[in-house]
């Protein structure tokens, strides 16, 4: 497939044969993975930037094996190493990492919509890790890739998402990305963390975790946000773990096979119980394998592209 997106702002910019191209490039770098020496010449030559405005130990770190794998120059930068700490726009930035003419700059930004706002201004590629509430693709694409490589296809699976949802890019992104690939989708957290205009999205919610787990195939747990919360959203951590804390319990409900996810960093006996984070049933350490095959993919599709 001849690539032809310039940049990565949200899931919705792909369709389904593309989600599945991503996919499909991602199980070959999986294998270069495994192998004793992990280092191809793939990327030799191109350089990224990782503009990292907000904490990130998965994604950054990732992306940086991602690029290193494929033996691509990564230059790394956090908000507290550059100007905008001295009330430098973030457009002045981007402009300045511009003249130095890298091919792509992967950017982690609390504002909802500053990918975007990069990738209108400037000339090399744009991948999104994560802008605001509004969208995490890379995440999505990751654990769709996951699921992808433990059923061999999407199509007619149940996956229940579970938490935070009002506050999770992930969410969002992740409702994108299954419905797009064939899964039903399921929605489940306190009223208070589940967002407005719920109508309009291709998903049942439920309010009672047990009967949100009733024959899933598979359960993605969210990390609370309370970074991103306004105060009275929820009594305290341990009436939502009451309540919305996945255990062995809500398992039995699910379909024999279910498997559990979790995007981190988890708040273990709050999410999710520990010892079901650390069970055969998880595969929280397989998304992060899987991270790093499917940034491999997305950093070689994005920085080889045909250019128009």
């Amino acid at each position: 497939m001849e690539w032809q997106h310039k940049d990565l702002l949200d899931i919705t910019q792909l369709n389904k044969e593309e989600v599945q191209h991503v996919f499909e490039t991602a199980t070959y770098f999986q294998e270069i993975n495994s192998r004793p020496v992990k280092k191809v010449p793939t990327l030799k030559g191109h350089s990224v930037v990782l503009f990292f405005a907000e904490p990130s130990t998965r994604t950054k770190v990732s992306f940086d094996m991602a690029g290193k794998r494929l033996s691509c120059d990564t230059f790394s930068l956090a908000k507290s190493s550059s100007s905008l700490t001295k009330g430098e726009t973030l457009k002045d930035t981007a402009l300045t990492l511009q003249a130095m003419n890298p091919d792509g700059i992967v950017l982690r930004h609390w504002a909802s919509g500053s990918a975007a706002f990069l990738a209108e201004r400037l000339d090399c590629s744009i991948i999104n890790a994560g802008d605001g509430r509004h969208a995490h693709p890379t995440q999505a694409l990751l654990d769709g890739f996951t699921l992808y490589q433990e059923w061999g296809s999407l199509e007619g699976k149940t996956v229940l998402i579970l938490g935070d949802i009002a506050h999770s890019r992930v969410a969002r992104s992740n409702v994108i990305l299954l419905t797009m690939m064939g899964a039903k989708v399921r929605l489940c957290g306190p009223r208070t963390l589940l967002p407005p205009y719920l109508k309009n999205w291709p998903v049942k919610v439920y309010s009672d975790i047990n009967e949100a787990c009733k024959g899933t195939h598979a359960i993605m747990c969210l990390r609370l946000q309370l970074e991103r919360q306004q105060a009275g959203l929820l009594p305290d951590t341990r009436e939502y773990s009451r309540y919305f804390g996945l255990g062995y319990r809500q398992m039995e409900l699910a379909s024999p096979d279910v498997k559990v996810m979790h995007p981190g960093p988890m708040n273990r006996g709050v999410e999710i119980s520990s010892e079901l984070a650390d069970s055969a049933a998880s595969l929280v350490l397989d998304q992060v394998a899987s991270g790093v095959a499917t940034r491999m993919a997305l950093l070689y599709l994005y920085l080889t592209r045909q250019k128009q």
